[in-house]
């Protein structure tokens, strides 16, 4: 027996709980002394014992202490990724992969919300979807009572979703859509492709089945030849298994939709855009094909709320925020603007933040978002941050949150539709915080 398989028997199988971070430490955990780029993981594991954790992995020898609580492996993240797929080989439930450049969180909640309708289902927290937090995603499940995971992952640099699936190994695979973000990583669009379609090429090598949109062009250019469920519009040249059609006269998402032949369901959701009926559709998608009840599928959908700062329809007096601060990238603030213009309202104001990460390609981006709301009919455009006030000086610029916060004080908002959506750095939520004290 090999010594990731003698710890994974004799160690993880006893205490079952991972902590990385020693200032939250879980009594009687397993603290992992992962490192970064400014910091030694192993420094801390003296501390995470002291407050409760049961054994310190390190990958240093000059914090190892051969006294029965440390554990010392060559290297810690490497040993928590092999420790995760070896958990992974003793499930005997279906596990669902969910990646995408836009929508992947939230169709990840809204999918394993409908699955836990009827099943124990395990799904990822938060948007811990990368090379560490999948990993712990896997390791957080009691492969005893799981009857689902929904593992979602994400990528900023090519082959990440290739390395993902080697340890999540997903059965079943949802892409939720594929456009322009990172590419200061990825470089292009062909190899955001390349990377992301890694989760069909996986899950059709093991003849699994993909959820595919087929309203996409992109993802249906890319989808395997077999074991595909569609999901959009009804199509007259093959036949869609979950059929949607949206109503964009509103604020929030509405939609009707069927599986197969089962009753017709109308969705009056509180969640707001355009692109989130997609991800509401693929979740109705994926439920009704494990046999969920289609009518406490709806049910779901209605009741739905999301939260921070994802498609957030937020009030203040006479003033309605669209809140979609979270993140944003070219597709998501091109999608977010597409829907907004849609809205039949009156007195729109956009407030858009900088979008990170996109290497040389950055005012080329920024310059088409600016061009695009030069094409809008809007009362007030706000856009903030470097690159956009490098390119929009046709609207009101501002080089910081802050700077937008001291006009907005002086010129406050009123009777008016505002949209919401920057990268997270930016931190547009501030503006939120502040109305919300004046009001």
């Amino acid at each position: 027996m090999s010594k990731i398989e003698s710890f994974y028997n004799d160690i993880f199988l006893k205490y079952r709980k991972i902590s990385t971070d020693s200032r939250t430490i879980e009594k009687g955990s397993i603290f992992f002394s992962l490192s970064g780029d400014s910091f030694n993981g192993n420094s801390f594991a003296a501390s995470a014992l002291e407050k409760g954790a049961s054994i310190a992995v390190v990958d240093d020898k000059n914090y190892f202490i051969d006294n029965g609580s440390y554990y010392l492996v060559d290297d810690c993240l490497s040993f928590l990724q092999e420790l995760a797929r070896i958990h992974r080989s003793h499930f005997q439930c279906p596990v669902i992969g969910i990646t995408g450049t836009n929508g992947k969180t939230t169709t990840k909640e809204l999918v394993s919300g409908a699955l836990s309708l009827k099943y124990k289902t395990y799904f990822t927290h938060g948007n811990l979807n990368n090379h560490i937090g999948v990993p712990l995603t896997l390791l957080s499940v009691d492969e005893r009572d799981a009857q689902f995971v929904v593992v979602e992952m994400g990528a900023n640099h090519p082959h990440e979703i290739q390395q993902l699936c080697g340890i999540s190994d997903p059965d079943y695979g949802i892409i939720t859509s594929i456009g322009v973000a990172h590419l200061e990583g990825f470089g292009n669009v062909e190899t955001i492709i390349e990377t992301k379609t890694a989760l069909y090429r996986h899950v059709a090598a093991k003849h699994g089945i993909v959820f595919v949109n087929s309203d996409s062009e992109v993802l249906m250019r890319n989808k395997p030849d077999s074991n595909v469920i569609f999901y959009g519009s009804p199509q007259k040249s093959f036949h869609v298994n979950c059929c949607g059609t949206p109503d964009n006269s509103s604020i929030n998402v509405k939609f009707d939709w069927r599986y197969e032949s089962m009753p017709l369901y109308h969705v009056q959701s509180s969640m707001y855009g355009q692109y989130n009926y997609t991800n509401m559709l693929a979740a109705a998608c994926v439920a009704a094909y494990f046999d969920v009840n289609t009518s406490q599928i709806n049910d779901f959908l209605v009741s739905y709320n999301s939260s921070n700062n994802r498609s957030q329809v937020i009030k203040y007096g006479d003033v309605t925020f669209i809140s979609d601060a979270y993140n944003a990238n070219p597709s998501s603030m091109a999608a977010a603007l597409d829907s907004f213009g849609k809205i039949d309202a009156d007195n729109k104001v956009v407030i858009l933040g900088d979008m990170f990460e996109l290497g040389e390609n950055t005012l080329k981006e920024h310059s088409g978002i600016v061009e695009k709301l030069g094409q809008m009919h809007l009362r007030e455009v706000y856009l903030v941050g470097e690159y956009f006030s490098a390119v929009g000086r046709n609207f009101n610029t501002f080089k910081t949150t802050d700077e937008t916060l001291a006009f907005l004080a002086e010129h406050p908002l009123r009777n008016c539709l505002v949209l919401l959506k920057g990268s997270r750095g930016m931190k547009l939520e501030k503006v939120l915080a502040a109305m919300g004290k004046g009001n």
